[in-house]
């Protein structure tokens, strides 16, 4: 269960949050409102049912279970085991089936019968919480299919996202909790893409995420300053690099 590129303090972080997870006035309400519009994203760009989809750090399962719900066969996995555990009691409630595994992506990349065998891998809001997001990218590149797609999320790394996602976020108007996330482990979009092109995979689509803190409403578009999704697809060449 252990892995390298793990950070054990933000694994803490959300353990203490987990019991809180699925309802939409905790601290989980920014990603209770942003779902809707990950799941639109995700379903216009590789359509889900039937689909067979890794969710890398599922959390509470509040992505994989949309997904699922929208057809997918979803496997979900994180190294938190209070999540992993607040997820799998959810899906007994709301009858959704999801295959919760906590296991580091790097190990499930070294298993043969996982090699390959993903049509989609999602790693939403993740990335900006593991020591080597590259590593993060290279397994995916093993799991997924030829041809198949890779939709990642994170936040950019200027002034204005410290400004935004960390002071105004998590000091001004108290969205997350305090310690949230650390601005130097934030990713620029060109640096996302090079460990995309380093991994096999070509950049289809880069969109913006934005909140309005007067109508506290989210929507997508072209200002990728603060949060921004990007999809890409594997090389029909091969599963990626060895």
């Amino acid at each position: 269960m252990s892995g390298n590129n793990v950070d054990r303090n933000e694994i803490a972080k959300f353990e203490a949050l987990a019991s809180r997870w699925w309802d939409p006035n905790s601290e989980f309400k920014p990603l209770h409102d942003i779902n809707p519009l990950r799941l639109n994203y995700i379903d216009e760009r590789a359509p889900l049912p039937g689909r067979k989809v890794l969710d890398v750090g599922c959390g509470g399962g509040l992505l994989s279970e949309g997904m699922a719900q929208r057809g997918a066969h979803v496997t979900g996995i994180d190294m938190g085991e209070a999540p992993l555990s607040v997820a799998r009691l959810h899906g007994l409630e709301s009858g959704i089936e999801v295959d919760y595994k906590q296991i580091p992506i790097e190990t499930l990349a070294e298993d043969p019968a996982h090699i390959g065998q993903y049509d989609a891998i999602t790693c939403l809001e993740m990335l900006e919480h593991v020591p080597e997001p590259g590593s993060i990218i290279q397994a995916c590149a093993k799991l997924l299919r030829p041809g198949g797609d890779l939709f990642v999320s994170t936040i950019n790394r200027n002034p204005k996202s410290f400004l935004f996602a960390i002071v105004g976020a998590e000091y001004v108007l108290n969205m997350l909790p305090k310690g949230t996330h650390e601005w130097r482990k934030f990713i620029r979009p060109s640096e996302m893409s090079d460990f995309l092109r380093h991994a096999g995979f070509e950049v289809k689509d880069l969109t913006g995420m934005t909140f309005n803190p007067i109508t506290r409403v989210y929507k997508l578009g072209r200002d990728v300053d603060v949060n921004y999704l990007m999809h890409a697809r594997l090389d029909d060449g091969g599963s990626g690099p060895a």
